[in-house]
């Protein structure tokens, strides 16, 4: 078959769609030994084992069957109730709350019962690697609101207001941030809704990273004045409680937006995994002391790895939330792609280049520190060599 005849049967929204530039480097780190990954954003703990063993006893029971479209009711219902209790946000369980597989399916659904072709999303940059792309996919134009460094990449109001144009009709948020790991203030956040509010916005807010807030306290969009009506609130169980590969998340969203949804994901994936759904369910009920122990352990990690670039010569910003760093290497006249490169293959150190959360991450490497501690001082003293093998100073 002939490459033409091959390239017409694609679609031209699949065809231009770029490969992830996470995904793609670490292709090249699985063909390698003795690499410290500080590149997948994935908790290194194991999911608790009493929320293994309770899904255990549920198997044991036969509980392997489909749930409601929604999911399960309970739950559903114990979501609802975490809300109202830590975020003082009311949502009914029966129609304004959906469990999907991840997040990821979450925020497919939500732009797709959103937008008609040619509508805008407004998108912080540097983001998620899926976020412009869903919205391409969903047939929307993805339009990159920048957060500078300097402000430390918080989402300004003024430069949201220059972004808006009448096909504007979503704003998408995500704090804490991946990658940059900022978070905004309650006041900080009022700003953008008063925006929202003020063209008739939706406003679709990932909040996977809620419960590893740092310092200051994490504000639910959703909670904000007028919000709770005009905001789809993503979030899951793949970060707070080590459960990545259990892939869960959940959506709330007023009845009309979730009704949308739900119609949408009813056909695509009928239902989230029952066994995963009951894994969710034990750790929303009983995970919390495991929780707070990994938080405690990535805050301690978080110090550690920033004065530790700082020691080095690699000027970082301690962020305030998730467990991502992403320093500037501005200083060194390299690209990210070529610095990411030649760390990996000079020191066996795998981080992911700034370019690959959009153009203005460009001029930053995105590190996690959701490894051990052994392996975070070890990278360290690679990425010391690097630095000093290249003649890179701060």
């Amino acid at each position: 078959m002939s490459v033409l005849a091959s390239c017409s049967r694609i679609s031209r929204v699949t065809r231009d769609l770029r490969r992830s530039g996470i995904r793609e480097f670490f292709d090249i780190v699985s063909e390698m030994t003795d690499v410290i990954s500080l590149g997948v954003g994935e908790p290194d703990f194991d999911t608790p084992w009493h929320i293994c063993d309770h899904v255990v006893n549920t198997l044991r029971r036969g509980q392997t069957s489909y749930t409601s479209n929604y999911g399960l009711p309970e739950l559903r219902q114990e979501i609802a109730t975490m809300t109202a209790r830590d975020w003082g946000v009311d949502y009914d369980w029966r129609t304004q709350i959906l469990i999907t597989h991840g997040v990821s399916e979450a925020l497919d659904l939500a732009l797709r019962a959103l937008l008609d072709p040619g509508d805008e999303v407004m998108v912080p940059e540097p983001c998620y690697v899926s976020y412009a792309p869903c919205v391409e996919m969903a047939y929307g134009v993805s339009v990159p609101v920048v957060c500078q460094a300097r402000n430390e990449f918080k989402l300004l109001p003024a430069d949201v207001e220059a972004a808006v144009t009448p096909r504007t009709k979503a704003l998408m948020i995500a704090f804490p941030s991946n990658p940059t790991g900022a978070v905004m203030t309650r006041d900080e956040l009022a700003a953008l809704a008063e925006i929202a509010q003020r063209h008739d916005l939706v406003v679709i807010s990932d909040e996977i990273y809620d419960r590893l807030t740092y310092e200051g306290t994490h504000t639910c969009f959703a909670s904000l004045p007028g919000m709770t009506e005009r905001t789809i609130l993503l979030n899951g169980f793949s970060k707070a409680y080590a459960m990545t590969g259990w892939r869960l998340g959940y959506a709330c969203a007023p009845p009309d937006l979730l009704d949308a949804m739900m119609k949408i994901h009813q056909y695509t994936a009928l239902c989230a995994s029952r066994i995963a759904q009951n894994a969710a369910l034990e750790a929303l009920r009983s995970g919390e002391t495991a929780r707070r122990k990994m938080v405690h352990e990535y805050n301690q990690r978080r110090r550690m790895f920033v004065h530790g670039l700082n020691e080095i010569g690699w000027p970082c910003p301690e962020p305030k939330g998730a467990f991502y760093v992403f320093p500037s290497i501005g200083h060194t006249g390299m690209t990210s792609s070529d610095f990411a490169r030649d760390l990996l293959f000079e020191q066996k150190v795998a981080a992911v280049p700034g370019s690959a959360f959009g153009e203005s991450g460009e001029g930053h490497i995105r590190c996690t520190y959701a490894t051990g501690t052994d392996n975070l001082r070890e990278a360290l003293r690679r990425i010391e060599r690097f630095l000093t093998d290249r003649g890179i100073q701060a």
